[in-house]
């Protein structure tokens, strides 16, 4: 919807700040509603006490949370991984691989994204060969032919952009370099090691998956054979430490100013160390909010959740749209103040405009009583 087109409203009653995210009344507690996730118009709501603060929570609108270093058995095929939540545009994925893939893959459903939450090795694929290591993000074009060899045992999130592609965000006044340079972004290299993998012999089966079924081309000889390549299309890999999070010291910004790749339907954002809010006034945790427009995802990859208790790397929420949600209650004793300069965590977040549905691999793992975590002692 074009920003010309909502109804313009402008107003305010009873006790509330000049700006948003900061100097609120003595003793409130902020929420924030907004359309199309934050880019759109707006209302910010004083409350004296928590909006999550209820004695029960009933129903399908319920939180979720799922523990994923629970999904233990390896699988040596990516289309074998457990499925975690998936909708029509976006179909998420946790992996874990110990040895090198006995087949090749290609995903001619979409663009495929891993981000490698645990492990090292080598992903070979018809570009050559881009090592790989715990923090990346790698991004395989569709139709991309690729296998991964782990030197250590490896754990990977994948995110496919079902029948559409990954591109980066526009980043506006910011400018192009800002968050992280395209400069950092590596493509593979046809070196001796990807000679090396051309060479070896044998029957070479490629699991190739479209419309959620696979198929397998076996051949002869390593199809992986390519020479040379020139373009603007190919593997790309970002590391989380080359991601530098905007910042401001008077004003929490909202998780879009995080953004990290885009899709049609959906949108993945990446947390990193960053300098807390320093303003007197100013909300150092996440405010309060309705998305609801937007099933909102998080995987916690390493570090202190600062805005959540009981969460450990590994582990995956899930709030659906129309969910009021914010900070845990030990997180809000440090709203106005914070303990230490910096936040520490690392973590990817995935916001889908269609609602998601939980697969098999999320409800094996499921921690019911997450809803309960906002609860004050609990």
């Amino acid at each position: 919807m074009a920003k010309g087109n909502w109804i313009p409203v402008r107003g305010g009653q009873g006790q509330h700040s000049r700006q948003a995210h900061a100097d609120m009344p003595d003793g409130t507690y902020e929420r924030e509603i907004s359309k199309e996730g934050f880019f759109g118009p707006a209302a910010f709501l004083h409350h004296r006490r928590p909006p999550t603060g209820w004695a029960s929570f009933e129903g399908p609108l319920r939180p979720r949370a799922f523990d994923l270093n629970g999904l233990n058995q390896a699988h040596g095929s990516p289309w074998a991984a457990p499925r975690v939540l998936h909708n029509n545009a976006v179909d998420m994925r946790f992996w874990k691989l110990a040895e090198a893939m006995p087949a090749l893959a290609r995903n001619a459903d979409g663009d495929q994204l891993l981000f490698v939450h645990a492990g090292a090795g080598d992903l070979f694929c018809d570009y050559g060969r881009i090592a790989y290591e715990a923090g990346d993000y790698i991004v395989l074009p569709r139709g991309t032919m690729w296998r991964l060899r782990p030197s250590a045992p490896t754990a990977v999130l994948m995110i496919e952009a079902t029948n559409s592609h990954y591109t980066l965000p526009d980043k506006g006044l910011l400018g192009g370099h800002a968050v992280f340079d395209p400069a950092v972004l590596d493509t593979p290299a046809m070196d001796e090691a990807f000679r090396a993998h051309q060479a070896e012999e044998g029957m070479f089966p490629v699991e190739i998956k479209k419309r959620g079924q696979v198929s397998v081309a076996t051949y002869p000889y390593n199809p992986l054979d390519a020479v040379g390549w020139h373009g603007d299309l190919a593997p790309v890999r970002l590391n989380v430490r080359d991601i530098r999070p905007v910042a401001s010291h008077r004003y929490h910004l909202p998780p879009s100013a995080h953004t990290t790749f885009l899709s049609d339907r959906f949108v993945v954002c990446t947390f990193a160390p960053r300098p807390f809010e320093t303003d007197p006034g100013a909300l150092k945790v996440p405010f309060f909010h309705n998305n609801d427009d937007f099933d909102e995802v998080l995987f916690y990859h390493a570090g202190d959740f600062f805005s959540r208790d009981n969460i450990d790397a590994g582990m995956m929420t899930f709030h659906p749209s129309g969910f009021t949600h914010g900070p845990h209650p030990k997180a809000l004793k440090n709203m106005l103040v914070q303990t230490k300069p910096a936040t520490d965590e690392y973590a990817v977040m995935i916001d889908t405009r269609d609602p998601l549905e939980i697969g098999e691999g999320a409800a094996a793992v499921e921690n019911a009583a997450y809803v309960d975590s906002w609860k004050t002692g609990a």
